[in-house]
């Protein structure tokens, strides 16, 4: 089934409760109109039988039973003989009975069982309905019992009205219910409609266009404050992927257009086999720079796209290092730097995902060899805080100004005027700081100009028993690991796939 529009929904909603509020003030109005008439008809009938009671008292202890039949006869035979009355003393003899009573010949119970409220009762008279109140007096030392009664046509009838003019009156109010809530939703709704309309007119061509808010601090202001922020985080990502695509595009520019050059100059004119071989080492230098940069760029993406995994599992933190050195041990040589190692003496296991943590520690290290004139040194080292681990990566290298602090963990970003000894594609701290993040921590940066730098994390330590399966690294048929050629020599730089 369709699902309603919701203007129609709060119409319906709205004259429901209106319908469901009317049907109840009217219940609740005839509930409270009758039990006013009853309370007013009892008032009545008790009257009349105290009336009846100060005709006795007025007779005196000393009257016959018939010079107090003479006393009712005196004053109701002419003047109230329509009414509804009876007397009865307390042995059973009759002292006034008003005609109308003699025929209907109602039951008067004797004074004993009758309360000291009266007795209420109700019998059928021809067309009429009477109500009657049975009530015991003490009078000089007698009982008698007085019955007094009324007609309640005349209730009835204005009962009977009052419920004629609730049922025309009720579906008037649901009715004009429905057109007001159908009015008021659709004034609801139109601050809603207006955002709709704005939004609509918001493309890729004008995301930086925001919606208006309302003063009111309402739920529309909230909508209205919730729309925009969601296009601006769509404004940052549109201005992201066009950034990225254009420095991909440019980063990929420049060396197919060296390739291009080298090889239109190589076909220029013959060569002999040592130019040949130059050019190849030269084009070979650039297929090399451009895999890499390709493989940075696929990496990136599938981490934005979330196809990136990290698996976090007992690491044995000596193994891992262990790798990492012999990997860097012939580049930092051919660099002609001092590179070290340090870890405590004892064995650490350290939760993590071996394969990612080796390419972050493999892009510290490049970054911190091409930074790092001749002659200078390069420290990986850990050191245990606790429940945790820091590892970190030192160079006594050029350094990065505080004010690019958190700029060169941005995607293609170089320092200005830090010229690096090898040509990069700018993407590896980016990558870094995305694995950083997948294991709940963060990449430090200390440096100053001149005094090198130091890029460090922290992971946390396992106490698992079961690190021993992790010691060689192996990979498994679930994971698999490709290795790209560096952009500043020919170690092979690991990336996850």
């Amino acid at each position: 089934m369709k699902p309603l529009p919701i203007r129609l929904r709060l119409t319906l909603w709205h004259s429901f409760m209106f319908a469901s509020a009317a049907v109840l003030i009217c219940l609740t109005s005839y509930w409270m109109l009758q039990r006013s008439l009853d309370a007013t008809e009892y008032h009545d009938l008790q009257e009349r039988a105290e009336d009846a009671q100060l005709i006795l008292d007025h007779a005196g202890a000393a009257s016959s039973l018939d010079q107090l039949r003479n006393n009712f006869a005196a004053f109701y035979t002419y003047k109230d003989d329509g009414k509804y009355l009876q007397v009865r003393d307390d042995h059973g003899n009759w002292l006034f009975r008003s005609r109308r009573l003699k025929l209907a010949n109602p039951t008067l119970p004797n004074t004993d069982q009758i309360p000291a409220a009266g007795l209420i009762s109700e019998f059928q008279q021809d067309d009429d309905l009477v109500r009657v109140l049975s009530y015991a007096v003490v009078v000089n030392g007698r009982k008698y019992a007085v019955q007094t009664g009324l007609s309640l046509d005349r209730s009835l009838l204005l009962l009977k009205r009052f419920r004629t003019n609730m049922f025309l009156l009720t579906p008037a109010v649901i009715l004009l219910a429905g057109i007001g809530g159908h009015f008021m939703s659709r004034k609801a709704l139109y601050p809603v409609a207006l955002l709709a309309s704005e939004a609509q007119r918001i493309n890729e061509r004008n995301l930086d266009h925001r919606l208006p808010v309302p003063k009111a601090k309402d739920e529309l202001s909230a909508l209205s404050c919730t729309l925009n922020n969601m296009l601006e985080r769509i404004d940052k990502a549109f201005t992201s992927v066009r950034t990225f695509t254009g420095n991909a595009s440019h980063e990929l520019r420049t060396p197919i257009a060296l390739l291009r050059t080298e090889i239109e100059v190589a076909l220029y004119r013959p060569r002999d086999a040592e130019e040949y071989r130059a050019v190849l080492g030269r084009l070979h230098a650039e297929t090399v720079r451009m895999t890499s940069l390709v493989e940075n760029l696929l990496s990136l993406a599938r981490a934005d796209g979330g196809a990136e995994t990290i698996v976090l599992a007992p690491v044995r933190l000596d193994a891992l290092f262990g790798q990492v050195a012999e990997t860097w041990k012939n580049t930092t040589i051919q660099a002609v730097l001092d590179f070290r190692v340090e870890t405590p003496d004892s064995d650490l296991v350290v939760l993590a995902d071996a394969p990612g943590i080796k390419r972050m520690l493999s892009i510290l290290l490049d970054n911190a060899c091409k930074y790092t004139p001749p002659g200078g040194s390069v420290i990986m080292r850990a050191a245990v805080t606790g429940e945790r681990v820091e590892i970190s990566v030192r160079d006594s290298g050029i350094g990065i100004d505080p004010m690019y602090k958190e700029r060169v963990f941005d995607r293609f970003f170089r320092v200005p005027g830090n010229a690096p000894l090898h040509s990069g594609s700018g993407l590896g701290l980016s990558l870094a700081k995305w694995i950083a993040e997948r294991h709940g921590t963060t990449l430090q940066l200390e440096s100053r100009p001149g005094g090198g730098s130091r890029f460090s994390f922290s992971l946390e330590r396992s106490h698992s028993d079961q690190w021993a399966i992790r010691d060689s690294l192996a990979t498994t048929e679930s994971r698999k690991q490709i290795y790209a050629p560096s952009p500043s020599d020919s170690h092979r730089d690991m990336v996850m796939k």
